[in-house]
């Protein structure tokens, strides 16, 4: 899948290449152009709890509140609604609502966890999940959802993975079995908190916490505060609390000294050579934007056509298409795409990555590219072009996707100030950023390994070489 699994909130990942994205509102990781099967990684992430006495302190939102109007529209059906005023009532607060509706599902009312469900006869879905009590995690995320809106309490319905299989202390392995769905509600001044009403022992790798514990085992000792954990979110508790990072390590500099002789060099070469040097490394930037286009050049791919011959015809053969290189259209159309955001990067254009390509087209051709016909024509063809490679079978093909990206560059440098236009000439800040973005990963990295060398040599005693010597 083009998902990438995470706990809630990550703040830093690791040997993950560049073509993963975050987007902060869904809290995903995500790709348009690889998927996770067999990926090794590791990240840092804020786990955050919550107490039900904080949940149940936090204020209802304001009638006028954007999440509170599109999180909690429904449609009208009069038996749940009727269900949620029964569940609901005399209830104060927010959280004790969504207590008393979380309850609801669990095995002493009689729901049970199943992968076939049982048909109904009312016509609608939900009632019908409400009358059987069968069903699986997303019929029980999305009816939970559906009864805290109902309740006047934003929710919305959540997809990813359970705890996987923890096959050495320190690795968590996850698989299509570890999918999952649950609720999250919104509460004002916290955010989104998940709740699971699938029964817990029916799903691998549940984990519940303290503000929406399980149910169905009361007899369980509640964990401690401050120890709970989301839907999908291991215990760390579980593996080997590991020692902090060394915020930063010493830095031994290397001092260059002139032994030669004393000698007065002509000024003009020093000064001249000192030029060139600055030339030179002022050109480097330009000349790689130079070279990244020149290998990005893409033009038009079309079906290849071979001739056959057509037996029982007379005059030998006809000329038929036998197929299409949908390969190279899709590596055009990447490529075009590529450069079309390296291009908005260098024109100080607002780009947002979470965009579908028709998004950011449409958006380009409304505020970038408003007085420009011919751009907005190209910028809409290469919009096309990569969302066809990324999510259609066949990737468009014959496009002129070069003569697109000329025009939408001219455009772009005509609307864009002196400056600007410089700047993305001599330095271009798509080549800075890219070449600040590996020096910080780089960095990152030395330090983290420079200091957990030092914390095991910090460990190291040289009585454990004397442990195993025989006394004499």
């Amino acid at each position: 899948m083009p998902l990438m699994p995470v706990y809630a909130e990550p703040v830093r990942t690791e040997d993950l290449s560049g073509n993963w994205l975050y987007d902060p509102n869904q809290q995903v990781v995500f790709s348009n152009r690889e998927n996770a099967r067999g990926k090794r990684y590791s990240f840092d992430y804020v786990r955050s709890t919550f107490s039900p006495s904080a949940l149940r302190a936090a204020p209802s939102l304001p009638s006028d509140s954007a999440v509170l109007r599109q999180q909690t529209v429904t449609p009208s059906v009069p038996a749940v609604d009727r269900l949620v005023e029964r569940l609901v009532a005399g209830q104060e607060n927010d959280y004790d609502k969504v207590r008393a509706i979380y309850e609801y599902f669990s095995v002493e009312n009689g729901f049970t966890y199943s992968l076939s469900t049982r048909e109904g006869s009312s016509g609608e879905d939900i009632t019908n999940f409400l009358a059987t009590k069968v069903g699986y995690c997303q019929q029980y995320a999305a009816a939970m959802a559906w009864l805290a809106r109902a309740a006047g309490v934003p929710a919305r319905v959540a997809v990813g993975f359970t705890n996987g299989s923890n096959s050495d202390g320190d690795t968590y392995v996850l698989t299509n079995q570890n999918l999952h769905a649950w609720t999250e509600i919104y509460f004002a001044g916290i955010g989104w908190v998940p709740f699971d009403a699938t029964p817990a022992a029916s799903i691998p790798g549940s984990v519940r916490s303290t503000w929406a514990p399980d149910t169905d085992a009361p007899e369980e000792a509640a964990p401690a505060p401050g120890s709970s954990v989301a839907p999908g979110e291991a215990d760390p508790s579980a593996g080997p609390q590991e020692a902090d990072r060394l915020d930063k390590d010493a830095d031994q500099g290397l001092a260059v000294g002139d032994n030669g002789p004393t000698r007065e060099n002509p000024v003009w070469p020093w000064w001249l050579g000192g030029a060139l040097a600055l030339l030179a490394l002022l050109a480097v930037p330009a000349l790689r934007r130079s070279a990244l286009r020149r290998r990005r050049r893409v033009h038009a791919t079309a079906p290849a056509a071979t001739a056959l011959p057509v037996p029982g015809q007379r005059g030998g053969a006809s000329e038929i298409v036998v197929e299409v290189d949908a390969e190279a259209a899709r590596a055009d159309a990447h490529a075009a795409w590529d450069e079309l955001l390296d291009t908005l990067v260098d024109f100080h254009v607002p780009v947002d990555r979470t965009e579908t390509p028709r998004a950011t087209a449409e958006r380009l051709g409304r505020e970038a590219l408003a007085e420009e016909s011919g751009a907005v024509t190209g910028v809409r063809l290469l919009g096309r072009a990569e969302e066809r490679a990324r999510y259609a079978r066949d990737p468009l093909t014959g496009a002129e996707l070069h003569p697109a990206l000329r025009t939408v560059r001219a455009a772009l440098a005509a609307r864009a100030s002196r400056r600007t236009r410089l700047r993305a000439a001599v330095l271009p800040p798509s080549v800075l950023a890219r070449w600040q973005t590996a020096v910080a990963e780089r960095s990152v990295r030395l330090v983290t390994t420079t200091g957990q060398a030092r914390q095991r040599l910090l460990r190291w005693n040289p009585r454990r070489l004397l442990a195993g010597r025989p006394a004499r």
